[in-house]
C-alpha cells in the first residue's frame, strides 16, 4: 500500500485519538484497548514499509499516549480501592463507633445470658446446639481430643462451606437492620447465646484451656465480624428510626451507603476467619505460644482497625469528613 494510501486510509481514526488525547478525554477501557492494539499494528505496519516516515514516529506518540492513559486508569482504580480501605471504611467506622458499642454491649450481654442459662440448666446446650452436636463434643473429650470436630472435614470444602456461611450470617444480620434495627438485635442475641451456651460447656467439661487456645484463633475475628454486621445492621435500622431533618426515604438511602460501607469492610476479614479455623484451628496440637499468639495478633489487628484507627482518623480530619 502506498504511504498516501495508508495515511487517507487511517486518518480519519488518527485524528480522533489525537483529539481524545488533547483533550485528556475519558475513555471506556475496553475502547482504549481496542484503540491500542489498532495503533500498534498501524504502527508496525509503518515500521517496516515507510521506517524512514513522520508517520512511523506519530503512530508511536499516539500509542504511547493511550498506553499510559490505560495505565493512569488502572492506577487510579487501585489507587481508589486503596483509599476505600485506608480511609472511607475506617472513616464510616468512626461516624458509628457509638452504635458499634451499642452491639458489643448487647451481643456480650447475650453470651452472658447463654452462659448463665448453661450454669443452671445443664440441657441447655443441647436445645441451643443440638443433641448431635453435643453428644459428638462429649464422646470427643471423651476420647482425648475435645476440638476434634475442626478436624473432621476436608481443609478446603471446609473453607469454603464456613467462609459462605460466615458471610450468610454478616449479610443477615446486616439485612434484618431494616426491620426498625430489631432484626440486628435479634441475629446479635441468638449469636450470643449460642457462643456463651457453647463456651461454657466446655468450662463445666473441664477442657476451658484447650477450647480458649482453639475456638478462639478463628472466633477472634469471626465474633468481631458478627459485632461490626451489627453496627451496619444498626446504621441501617436508625436511619428508618430517626431520619432527623431528612425525608425518611433519603435518610435510608443516605444510612444504607454508611452501612455498606462497613459490611463490605468485614468481608476480607469474614475470609481470613475462614481460612484460619479450616486450615490452623484444626492444628490443636500447636504450641500454646502459637496459638495464642495467633489469638492475640487477630485481637490487636482487629481493635486497631476498626476501634482505634478509626478514632485516631476522626480526630485528623474530623468525624463528619466524607472520602
Amino acid at each position: 500500500m502506498r504511504e498516501v494510501s495508508f495515511l487517507s486510509k487511517n486518518e480519519k481514526k488518527w485524528r480522533e485519538v489525537e483529539s481524545i488525547l488533547d483533550k485528556n478525554s475519558d475513555l471506556d477501557p475496553d475502547k482504549s484497548a481496542e484503540l491500542y492494539i489498532e495503533l500498534t499494528d498501524d504502527l508496525s505496519y509503518a515500521q517496516t514499509h515507510y521506517p524512514e516516515s513522520v508517520i512511523a514516529r506519530y503512530l508511536n506518540s499516539l500509542a504511547t499516549g493511550i498506553f499510559q492513559k490505560l495505565n493512569k486508569r488502572r492506577a487510579e482504580k487501585l489507587r481508589r480501592i486503596v483509599e476505600f480501605w485506608r480511609y472511607e471504611v475506617p472513616m464510616a467506622v468512626a461516624r458509628n463507633h457509638r452504635k458499634m458499642l451499642y452491639a458489643f454491649l448487647f451481643f456480650a450481654s447475650s453470651v452472658l445470658i447463654g452462659a448463665v442459662s448453661t450454669h443452671y440448666d445443664q440441657t441447655f446446650p443441647r436445645v441451643i446446639l443440638g443433641d448431635e452436636y453435643v453428644d459428638m463434643t462429649l464422646e470427643n473429650i471423651e476420647n482425648g481430643d475435645p476440638m476434634a470436630v475442626y478436624k473432621g472435614s476436608e481443609s478446603n470444602m471446609m473453607f469454603l462451606r464456613i467462609t459462605f456461611n460466615n458471610i450468610r450470617v454478616s449479610i443477615y444480620t446486616f439485612i434484618s437492620g431494616l426491620l426498625f434495627s430489631l432484626g440486628t438485635f435479634y441475629f446479635l442475641f441468638t449469636n450470643g447465646i449460642m457462643l456463651g451456651s457453647f463456651q461454657y460447656f466446655f468450662i463445666q467439661k473441664g477442657v476451658v484451656l484447650d477450647s480458649l487456645l482453639t475456638i478462639w484463633i478463628h472466633g477472634t475475628i469471626e465474633i468481631s465480624c458478627i459485632i461490626i454486621a451489627g453496627t451496619a445492621g444498626l446504621v441501617m435500622g436508625n436511619s428508618l428510626l430517626f431520619p432527623g431533618t431528612l425525608p425518611r426515604k433519603d435518610s435510608l438511602i443516605r444510612g444504607s451507603k454508611e452501612a455498606l460501607k462497613i459490611l463490605v469492610g468485614i468481608i476480607p476479614f469474614i475470609i481470613m476467619a475462614g481460612f484460619l479455623e479450616s486450615f490452623i484451628t484444626r492444628l490443636t496440637e500447636a504450641p500454646v505460644f502459637f496459638r495464642f499468639g495467633i489469638i492475640l495478633f487477630s485481637f490487636l489487628f482487629m481493635t486497631g482497625y476498626f476501634v482505634y484507627y478509626p478514632i485516631r482518623l476522626a480526630k485528623k480530619y474530623g468525624s463528619q469528613k466524607e472520602y
